[in-house]
């Protein structure tokens, strides 16, 4: 038999086999004799067939958003208490660390930089000149009676002499209180960002009081990965929580860069703030992200996936605290938020979610003065609070909001050549 017959009768019987196999399946499925019914079921049906969206609806925590716990609209408030100096670039406050709630007060802990100028890119930079937002920084914090009025309490950890861990700037700092004491973790720069890209390790400082201080460990606490590896050049955003009587320290790398970075999240595991943690032998655990936002819910742990990544813009679950689904997709969702989290460090698997934090506004005026500002977002994903208007999908924006998004320079051009082309073309 020559080749041609061959490959036709091959064709022939798996066409045969498919084909058998499609109508069984068909006999086994209930017929959708009638429409889908007018009330949408609590419960996914299993007496008809669904698409694979009416499928994929009934992978939520809740068919219907307003009954989904783990979704919310986000509404943002002015802070009051902090100075930008006229917002003139020369000092910037960003990535602020969870919020905690100890001596009758919160506390919130942050980047904060106060230099000569605005950042002028790495070439132009020096011992005094930032190169990025996040260069030449130290980590502050202040404390509130409210969450809306704020007062600056200082430096909380500043940079090291040379050559410790983040000499060049502490940044990006996350909290963590495990048997009566306090850890800060945060990244640590040993040049000015932008040189290499932002590669940095995870440092530590610990503290018995909130209000310190603060004795740095004076050593790496999550190395980077090895050559080749997804996380070989940056572990940024170390955000710990207790979980299952462990600390679960997540992170971001960044990697790839064909055309642009790709930013993921990594988990490593410890029974001790100082170490030694070990990486999930699964990571990336979550593959979009920009910033790392966790919290404990029900007996698993919830996350804040923003920007960058297919599924930026969600909010998702994993029940072991690996193995993320996406539990909801909403918008305007805070940057690098620092949620309070009453039970961040209770590991008790009965997680009751969040209702407000801090996040940050990043390039607040212009480039020129770049610099970020500190603000208060609410939600509603907490199972001890029922706010209708957090659950509403239909959120209107004035004209002005889409206009800024507006083309570039290169896109004008683009599109100016693409009209030439069809006058020309006629």
């Amino acid at each position: 038999m020559n080749l041609k017959k061959q490959t036709t009768l091959s064709g022939i019987l798996c066409l045969f086999l498919w084909t058998t196999f499609s109508c069984q399946m068909l006999k086994e499925q209930p017929e959708n004799s009638t429409g889908f019914p007018f009330v949408l079921p609590k419960e996914k049906p299993t007496d008809r067939m669904l698409s694979r969206s009416m499928e994929r609806n009934y992978s939520y925590t809740a068919p219907r958003p307003e009954h989904n716990e783990l979704y919310s609209q986000f509404k943002y408030t002015e802070l009051k208490g902090f100075d930008y100096n006229n917002h003139d670039g020369t000092i910037s406050r960003r990535d602020p660390s969870k919020v905690i709630f100890e001596n009758g007060k919160y506390y919130v802990w942050y980047t904060k930089r106060h230099t000569p100028t605005s950042p002028k890119g790495a070439k132009n930079s020096n011992d005094t000149i930032p190169s990025s937002d996040w260069d030449l920084s130290d980590i502050w914090y202040a404390t509130s009676a409210d969450g809306f009025q704020w007062e600056e309490q200082g430096v909380a950890v500043p940079r090291p002499p040379k050559p410790n861990v983040g000499w060049r700037s502490v940044t990006t700092t996350d909290i963590l209180k495990w048997k009566g004491k306090f850890y800060l973790y945060y990244q640590g720069f040993m040049e000015a960002s932008g040189k290499r890209g932002d590669d940095c390790p995870v440092a530590v400082s610990y503290a018995d009081s909130p209000d310190g201080p603060w004795t740095p460990a004076n050593k790496i606490i999550i190395p980077n990965g090895k050559e080749g590896e997804w996380d070989q050049y940056s572990i940024h955003d170390p955000y710990p929580l207790v979980y299952k009587g462990k600390i679960y320290l997540y992170y971001k790398s960044d990697f790839d860069g064909d055309p642009n970075l790709v930013r993921m999240q990594g988990l490593a595991i410890a029974d001790d703030p100082l170490g030694p943690f070990e990486k999930h032998p699964l990571n990336p655990v979550i593959t979009s992200g920009h910033e790392t936002t966790m919290f404990p819910f029900q007996d698993g742990i919830a996350a804040l996936v923003i920007k960058d990544g297919n599924e930026h813009f969600t909010i998702q679950y994993a029940e072991d605290g690996v193995n993320f689904d996406i539990a909801s997709i909403t918008s305007l969702m805070p940057t690098a938020a620092g949620p309070y989290i009453p039970d961040a460090f209770n590991s008790n698997g009965n997680g009751r979610g969040i209702t407000w934090g801090i996040s940050h506004f990043v390039n607040a005026t212009t480039w020129s003065h770049n610099h970020s500002i500190l603000t208060r977002f609410d939600c509603d994903l907490s199972l001890d609070v029922n706010d209708p208007e957090m659950k509403k999908t239909i959120v209107y924006w004035k004209p002005e909001i889409y206009y800024k998004q507006g083309l570039s320079k290169k896109q004008k051009e683009r599109i100016k050549k693409e009209n030439q082309s069809v006058v020309e073309s006629k």
